[in-house]
């Protein structure tokens, strides 16, 4: 068994009971799971679209990393999303991130462990040092709470609380 971290965002639909049933699902292949609270992030990158609602996932799982990306893609099809028809970085019903899977790196082209993105975003970021505040990024081997606080706000707020970009607000 390996240990994994996941991200889930959804920004399309109802994007609270998107991300339940989804977690509901991974349950199925990633035992002892444990997840984040609730994040709502603005945008990044392709700006014209609605906030994100973000969360973490941690777990055990003993399907490899490309088993997993599988799953992944089948319960994103699952929530209505098609890639082909979407805009690369645009509205999504279901986006889920394979952010860290035990200390491994993997570099294919369809699959890149740690996710090449989870350096520059909180989004990702703070629900995994909810999830466990010692991790350490596998390819830079640098803690996860020392990325998160040389990053500038980026407009995270944890749902139903005042904090914003917690725990790193000026």
């Amino acid at each position: 068994m390996e240990k994994v971290w996941l991200g889930l965002g959804s920004n399309k639909g109802d994007s609270p009971s998107i991300l339940e049933s989804a977690i509901q699902e991974l349950a199925g292949f990633i035992i002892e799971l444990r997840r984040s609270g609730l994040w709502r992030s603005r945008a990044r990158y392709y700006t014209d679209q609605q906030d994100f609602l973000n969360l973490a996932i941690c777990g055990f799982t003993d399907l490899t990393p490309r088993e997993l990306l599988i799953q992944i893609h089948r319960i994103e099809a699952n929530h209505g999303r098609d890639r082909s028809k979407e805009i690369i970085k645009g509205p999504r019903t279901l986006d889920i991130d394979i952010l860290i899977y035990d200390q491994k790196i993997v570099a294919e082209p369809d699959l890149i462990i740690p996710h090449p993105g989870l350096a520059e975003r909180k989004f990702a970021l703070l629900p995994l040092l909810e999830l466990d505040y010692e991790l350490i990024h596998p390819g830079l081997g640098v803690s996860l709470q020392e990325l998160a606080a040389c990053l500038p706000p980026q407009g995270i707020y944890p749902v139903n609380d005042n904090r914003y970009d917690w725990p790193y607000s000026e």
